[in-house]
C-alpha cells in the first residue's frame, strides 16, 4: 500500500456536524464563511472547517477561502484532504485554475506534502508565474532533500524576467545545496545586496557548517553587525557538527553573558556538542553540562522530552554516574512519563539492562507508557542478546492499542533484527498496512546486517517512496558485507544520476570498504583523494581494515597516521597496524607498535561476549575472568577443542605475540570470550531461549579469524545454529558454514 511521506488523514466529511454553524451563515456574504473558516483553522479545527465549507452554499466559496484551506492542509500535511478539496474546486469553481493566487497555494500544499510531481505539473501549466510560484517549488524540492533540482529551479528562476528571488527563496535553496553551489549562491547574495539579510546569512552559516567548512561559517558569523537567536543557534550547531564541542560551549557562554535568551534548539545543540566531540575535558564538560541543565530547569525547557533526553545522553557520555541521574530525577518537581522516558532514553544504548529495569519500575509506579516510551524501550531491547524482551514489549504494545502505529512497527523491525531474528523483522514489515521511509530503510538495514544483500537489492525496487541518504547507506553496507562490488558501484553512481542525492561521508566510507575489502585498494585510495569533503575517521578506518585484510603495509601507515590525528585516544590504528606486521611475520615492528601504544596511554577495548541463560545475562572476558564457573567452563572448553581438532580445527596463531611459546599462543586463543560463552551455553542448553537449538552470542568487537573457524566447526559438531553478533554484523553458523561465506 502506498503511503505518503507526510501525515495523511482519511476522515469522512460527514463525521463532523456543522448544523450549529450553517444557520448562522444563512443569508450572509462570502466573507462570513471565510472568517468562520479562518477562526476554526486558527483553533486547530481544520476538519470542522472543511465540513462547514463543503456543507455551505457554493455561492459563499471565494478564492480566499480556498487559499486558506489549502494553506491549512499544507501546514498540517493533510494530503488526502487537500486532494479532495482540489477535486471539489475543479468541479464547482473551474475558473480558479487560472488564478495565480490559488495556484500558488496549491503548489505550496503539494510541495509541503511531498507530492512534487503534482506541484511541478501545476507549475508548468501556469500561464503566468511570480516569485511566490518559483519559491514554493524551490522550497518543496529543498524540503524533500532534492538539492540538485532545487538549485536548478532557482537558476531557472534567475533567468525569468521580472522575478527577483527574495530572502525566502535564498534560504530555501541554501538549506539543501552542497558547498560548491552554496559558494555560488553566496556570491549572488553579495551581488544582489542581500548580505545584510539576517535570514540569508543564517542560512549561509548553516550551509557552510553542514559542508564541514566551519571556519568559513565562523568568519561569516563574526562579520554580522547584529546577531539574531537563529544566528547564535546556527553557529553553535555548526561547531557541534564539526565535533568542536568546546567552541560550541564558548559561543553559548558568550551568548549568555551578552544577555541573549536561548530556546529549545539552543539547548539541543549545546548538549549534543558535549557528546563525541574532540578535546573536551571530562571534568569541565560535566560541570558545564550540569550548569546548562540548571538553566534549562530554571526556564522550564527541561520539561520537554527532547531537551531532557539530550541532557541525559550528554551527562551519561561524559561519565556522569547513573545514581546521580536518579537523584537528579527525584529532585525534579515533575516526575511524569516524560522524565521517566528521558531517563530510559539516556540508558537505552549504553546500558539496556538498566533501561529495562527503569521501564519495569515505571510500570510499578502506576504510570502508563505512551507511544514514545514504547519506542525507546524497544530501542533498549535491541541491545539484548535474544528477542524475548522485544517479544514481551510487542505484546504490551498490542494490548495498549498501538499495534498499527508505524513508529512502533519500525522500532520492532530494528529490535528484532538486532536481536538476531531477521524472520520476525520481515514478518512485522510484511504485515504493515502503511510503511514510511523509516520502515523501508529499517528493513534494508536488517537485511544488510544479516548478510542478506540479495534480499536487500530485491526489496529496494519495491519502494513506493523516494529513497533518502540513509537508504543508500543501508544498500551500500549490504553490498559491502557480501562483497558485491559491481552492484555497490552501480548503486553509488545512481545516487546522484537517478535520485538527485549527493553522496555524503557515510556513502564514501561504504564505497572505500566495498573496494578495499575486495582487494581493489588502489581504487579505494583514489576515491578518497577525489572526495569533495575531508575524509573522517570512519573512511580511514575502512581503508585500514582493507589494508589489514590484504597486507598493504605502506597505505596502512598513512591511514593510521590520519586516525591518530583525528582520534588520538582510539586504539584501532595501533591494533590494526600491529596485526598487519604480525601477519607478515614482522614481529619486532608489531612489538614496537604495542610499546608506542602503551607509551601513549592508549588502551585497547577488551573483548567481551554476552549470552543469555534463563533470565540472566552472563558476561565473559578473555579467559573467563571473574565468572564463578570459570574452572568448569575451561575444562569443558578443553574437551571441545580436542574434539574439533580431530575434525580439522587448526588454531590461527599468526596474530599472537612472537615472544611467547606456541603452546601459550594457542592457550590465548582458546580462552577468547566468545568460545567461553559458547561452552557455557552448551553446559546450560536446557535454560536457553528456544530450547537450546539456537545459541546466540553478542560480542563488542569484531570476531577474530580463529574464533570464526572454531564456530563454524562447532556448529556442525554440536548440530546447533550459532548466531554471533559482533561489532559489524551477524554471523549465522550452521552445518559448519557461516552466512558470511568467510567474507567479513
Amino acid at each position: 500500500m502506498r503511503c505518503p511521506t507526510t501525515r495523511t488523514c482519511f476522515v469522512s466529511i460527514r463525521s463532523f456536524s456543522s448544523s450549529n454553524l450553517l444557520p448562522a451563515l444563512a443569508g450572509h456574504e462570502p466573507n462570513d464563511l471565510l472568517n468562520e473558516v479562518r477562526l476554526l483553522s486558527s483553533r486547530g479545527q481544520l476538519h470542522q472547517a472543511l465540513s462547514l465549507f463543503y456543507n455551505s452554499s457554493p455561492e459563499l466559496h471565494s478564492l480566499q477561502t480556498y487559499a486558506t484551506l489549502f494553506n491549512e492542509c499544507a501546514r498540517h500535511g493533510y494530503l488526502q484532504q487537500g486532494l479532495r478539496l482540489h477535486h471539489f474546486m475543479l468541479a464547482h469553481f473551474p475558473s480558479c485554475t487560472s488564478d495565480l493566487f490559488v495556484t500558488n497555494h496549491l503548489i505550496n500544499m503539494y510541495s509541503k506534502c511531498g507530492y512534487l510531481q503534482y506541484a511541478h505539473q501545476l507549475f508548468d501549466a501556469m500561464p503566468k508565474r511570480n516569485v511566490v510560484s518559483w519559491t514554493a517549488l524551490v522550497s518543496g524540492y529543498a524540503q524533500c532533500g532534492r538539492g540538485v533540482e532545487s538549485f536548478r529551479l532557482f537558476s531557472d528562476m534567475l533567468a525569468e524576467r521580472d522575478c527577483r528571488p527574495n530572502d525566502f527563496a535564498f534560504t530555501s535553496v541554501l538549506s539543501s545545496c552542497d558547498y560548491l553551489c552554496g559558494k555560488q549562491l553566496h556570491a549572488l547574495v553579495l551581488k544582489m545586496g542581500l548580505g545584510a539579510s539576517v535570514y540569508v546569512t543564517n542560512s549561509l552559516i548553516t550551509m557552510y557548517s553542514k559542508s564541514y567548512k566551519v571556519e568559513e561559517a565562523w568568519t561569516l558569523f563574526k562579520s554580522l553587525s547584529c546577531w539574531s537567536l537563529v544566528s547564535w543557534n546556527s553557529m553553535i550547531a555548526g561547531f557541534q557538527l564539526a565535533k568542536l564541542g568546546m567552541h560550541a560551549v564558548g559561543v553559548f557562554v558568550k551568548m549568555h553573558h551578552e544577555g541573549i535568551g536561548f530556546n529549545r534548539a539552543t539547548l539541543l545543540s549545546v548538549f549534543s556538542s558535549l557528546c563525541g566531540s574532540h578535546g573536551i575535558d571530562i571534568n569541565l564538560g560535566l560541570k558545564f553540562c550540569f550548569q546548562v541543565y540548571c538553566l534549562s530547569v530554571k526556564t522550564g525547557f527541561i520539561s520537554e522530552v527532547e531537551v531532557a533526553t539530550a541532557f541525559m545522553k550528554a551527562y551519561s557520555e561524559l561519565g556522569g554516574d547513573v545514581s546521580e541521574f536518579y537523584h537528579l530525577f527525584l529532585e525534579t518537581s515533575c516526575q511524569d512519563i516524560i522524565f521517566w522516558t528521558s531517563m530510559i532514553t539516556a540508558l537505552a544504548e549504553p546500558d539496556p539492562a538498566k533501561a529495562f529495569f527503569l521501564y519495569r519500575r515505571l510500570l510499578r509506579e502506576g504510570l502508563t507508557p505512551d507511544l514514545y516510551t514504547f519506542s525507546i524501550v524497544l530501542k533498549a531491547c535491541a541491545g539484548f542478546v535474544t528477542e524475548q524482551h522485544a517479544l514481551a514489549i510487542h505484546s504490551q504494545v498490542i494490548k495498549a492499542g498501538f499495534k498499527d502505529e508505524t513508529v512502533l512497527r519500525n522500532a520492532l523491525i530494528h529490535a528484532y533484527a538486532r536481536c538476531g531474528s531477521i524472520a520476525l523483522s520481515k514478518k512485522v514489515f510484511e504485515e504493515m498496512g502503511c510503511r514510511d521511509l523509516v520502515s523501508w530503510n529499517s528493513m534494508l538495514k536488517a537485511y544488510g546486517l544479516h548478510g542478506k544483500a540479495k534480499e536487500a537489492l530485491q526489496l529496494f525496487p519495491q519502494m513506493d517512496l523516494k529513497p533518502d541518504t540513509a537508504t543508500f547507506v543501508a544498500l551500500l553496507s549490504a553490498c559491502s558485507h557480501c562483497g558485491m562490488v559491481e552492484e555497490g558501484l552501480r548503486i553509488f553512481d545512481s545516487m546522484f544520476k537517478d535520485h538527485g542525492i549527493i553522496p555524503q561521508l557515510d556513502h564514501y566510507a561504504c564505497m572505500v570498504d566495498i573496494l578495499g575489502r575486495a582487494g581493489r585498494i588502489v581504487e579505494a585510495e583514489e576515491l578518497i583523494r577525489r572526495m569533495p569533503m575531508e575524509p573522517d575517521s570512519v573512511v580511514w578506518s575502512a581503508l585500514l581494515g582493507s589494508c589489514r585484510k590484504h597486507g598493504e603495509t605502506q597505505l596502512a601507515k598513512t591511514a593510521v597516521s590520519k586516525l591518530k590525528q583525528m582520534e588520538p585516544e582510539n586504539s584501532l590504528g595501533y591494533v590494526q597496524m600491529s596485526n598487519i606486521y604480525s601477519s607478515g611475520g614482522r614481529f619486532n615492528e608489531a612489538g614496537t607498535i604495542r610499546k608506542e601504544m602503551d607509551g601513549s596511554g592508549v588502551r585497547k577495548e577488551p573483548g567481551l561476549s554476552w549470552i543469555e541463560v534463563g533470565n540472566q545475562v552472563h558476561e565473559f572476558a578473555s579467559g573467563g575472568r571473574h565468572h564463578p564457573q570459570r574452572e568448569a567452563i575451561c575444562t569443558k572448553l578443553q574437551g571441545l577443542i580436542g574434539q574439533l581438532k580431530e575434525i580439522g580445527y587448526v588454531p590461527e596463531i599468526s596474530l599472537a605475540l612472537h615472544d611467547i611459546e606456541e603452546e601459550h599462543k594457542q592457550e590465548q586463543l582458546f580462552h577468547h570470550s566468545e568460545k567461553m560463552a559458547l561452552v557455557f551455553a552448551v553446559m546450560n542448553e536446557g535454560k536457553l531461549h528456544g530450547g537450546g537449538n539456537v545459541i546466540r552470542i553478542m560480542k563488542n568487537i569484531r570476531i577474530c579469524v580463529d574464533c570464526h573457524n572454531f564456530m563454524k566447526l562447532a556448529s556442525g559438531f554440536l548440530q546447533k545454529e550459532i548466531i554471533v553478533r559482533d561489532s559489524n554484523r551477524f554471523h549465522h553458523f550452521k552445518d559448519s558454514i557461516c552466512s558470511c561465506n568467510d567474507y567479513w
